[in-house]
């Protein structure tokens, strides 16, 4: 396993996500503006299985796609000229979902952005437990100025 770079908290002072929103945990690697590597400790608390689903504790795709929106958006909001400012989704391509994902997995995010022109970009996006593919995708995103309504 790799060493922690960033705990919750030093997460917490690049994106604005809080819990129960905060969907990752620690980041394990970043190349600021180039990849990042992180991880979410799926919890059998977690909020979404009290109905996700009574029975049979599955981690919804969507969370997941919005858990690698997260890595990636530490990724850009840690370069210089996006302090302050938070992401936004632009869109999201190529999803495919091939494991289910359940309380007691250890998600591995990985985010490499593949293009960037100003404040927007696209990153490939992959989720896996124990190496094993979860969720891809390629997500875009936009820079914005937080708080302020566009």
């Amino acid at each position: 396993m790799s060493d922690v770079l960033m705990n919750k908290e030093q997460i917490m002072e690049i994106i604005p996500h809080r819990d129960p929103f905060l969907l990752i945990d620690e980041v394990t690697e970043i190349e600021v503006g180039v990849r990042i590597k992180a991880r979410k400790y799926i919890r059998e608390d977690d909020f979404w299985f009290k109905g996700h689903f009574p029975g049979y504790p599955v981690t919804p795709g969507v969370l997941m796609i919005e858990m690698l929106a997260q890595a990636g958006a530490v990724c850009m909001l840690s370069k210089p000229e996006f302090k302050g400012k938070i992401g936004l989704f632009g869109g999201i391509d190529k999803a495919k979902f091939r494991r289910q994902v359940m309380p007691g997995d250890v998600l591995d995010l990985e985010v490499e952005m593949i293009r960037q022109r100003g404040p927007v970009g696209t990153g490939k996006a992959i989720a896996s437990v124990g190496g094993e593919k979860a969720v891809s995708c390629e997500i875009t995103f936009v820079v914005a100025d937080g708080g302020k309504a566009e």
